[in-house]
């Protein structure tokens, strides 16, 4: 561990970054204003339950929820009541038997490791469904990571930053059909890449390889974990190479100027940039090296006003996770207590040179045997379009299929 700090530490610089030309520009997102978690979000009104219906519907038929299960709705108490109300009604219209739990929001990457969570975990245990409004939750947290929801016969699916009203009335109304369609097409590219390439405005220019990807899932199984709304296709690599500008992380927020990852070897070798990258070198000191990354597919997912990880889903939208080595390893198969999510809104992707997606535009949304899907559920034109503040209306969001 010392000879691999004493490699690692010499390039963790401070530097501006080539990012920032003129030395003075401020990174500024225009689609997020780093929100510290379900406290920060509007609260909806109470009415706004008959609005939120459609995507509820959805959720409980992607978690394929049947009646008599027992359905455990794992709550921060800042979770809007409307949301918690509209799934739990949702649930127990199916004659599901609902319990819903409260708790405290949890802390990011291990910050608090001496919190107890007897109760969650016991709940969770005797859970046929597991329905998790939470901030950090199983990403951070090891009794619920998901070597547990692995081991355990409970589905569990997560509104990972996206309990709100917001993210039930846009992402949530696509029809689960057309994700699963665009799913299985994105998959036929990617899934047999030597190598993915994403640039940026903003100076990223990173390229992995060694490449394994989620298999289109279907119907959720006993120790599944899914996230809500639906939203893209998730790889790990084995090496990335190349330089990462982040637009926004979950440790950093939106940075005042810009970070710059550089990485070799999969690992990050130097972090270099203002005060968040000095917040970022904290939050690991030991190092960091590429966990995975997502490719959004969801075109109905917010990017204005939308939290990281429901903008990630965005269709043509990128993130990636870098996580805390462990004695100077990655260590795949439990938390690093380090992890930090780094969101690029608007990418170039390039799948062995092929475009995929063009300065945030998922190219695959004007294919035919997409919109043939689309079709199914109404016009594909409405379906399909990326603009989300065009919110899909009540009749195309997948109750009959045309």
């Amino acid at each position: 561990m010392a000879a691999y700090r004493s490699r690692l530490r010499p390039a963790f610089t401070t530097g501006r970054g080539s990012a920032d030309p003129g030395g003075s520009m401020m990174l500024i997102n225009p689609y997020a204003g780093s929100p510290v978690g379900y406290v920060a979000a509007s609260a909806a009104a109470p009415y706004s339950i008959v609005e939120l219906m459609p995507g509820v519907r959805n959720l409980c038929e992607y978690v394929r929820l049947a009646a008599g299960e027992r359905v455990l709705l794992l709550m921060e108490h800042t979770v809007d009541p409307v949301v918690v109300q509209a799934i739990a009604a949702a649930a127990a219209y199916q004659d599901a038997d609902v319990r819903i739990l409260s708790v405290a929001p949890f802390s990011p990457g291990g910050w608090d490791t001496e919190a107890s969570l007897a109760i969650e975990t016991a709940a969770f245990g005797e859970a046929d469904v597991v329905i998790s409004g939470t901030w950090w939750g199983e990403v951070h947290t090891a009794p619920l990571f998901f070597d547990q929801i692995k081991s355990r016969t409970s589905r569990f699916l997560s509104l990972h930053m996206t309990a709100t009203a917001a993210a039930l009335l846009t992402g949530a109304r696509l029809p689960a059909e057309v994700f699963y369609a665009l799913l299985r097409r994105a998959l036929r590219q990617l899934s047999q890449a030597k190598t993915i390439r994403v640039t940026s405005a903003r100076g990223t220019d990173v390229t992995f390889s060694g490449l394994t990807f989620d298999p289109d899932p279907g119907a959720m199984r006993p120790g599944d974990w899914r996230p809500f709304p639906y939203g893209g296709a998730n790889f790990w690599p084995t090496d990335t190479e190349g330089v990462l500008v982040i637009e926004d992380s979950t440790v950093t927020g939106v940075p005042e100027d810009p970070v710059r990852l550089t990485l070799e070897g999969n690992l990050v070798r130097r972090i270099e940039g203002g005060a968040a990258a000095e917040q970022l070198r904290r939050y690991a000191p030991g190092g960091y090296y590429m966990r995975h990354g997502l490719f959004g597919l969801n075109p109905k997912v917010r990017l204005a006003g939308g939290t990281q990880f429901e903008r990630e889903k965005h269709a043509g939208a990128f993130y990636c996770g870098i996580d805390a080595l462990t004695d100077g390893a990655p260590v795949t198969t439990r938390p690093g207590f380090a992890h930090c999510d780094c969101q690029i809104d608007r990418p170039t992707v390039l799948v062995d040179e092929e475009p995929f997606v063009e300065r945030g535009r998922l190219l695959m949304l004007e294919e035919p045997e997409i919109r043939e899907v689309a079709a199914q559920f109404g016009p594909p034109e409405v379906i399909l379009d990326d603009n989300p503040v065009l919110i899909l209306p009540r009749r195309y969001t997948g109750a009959r299929p045309r």
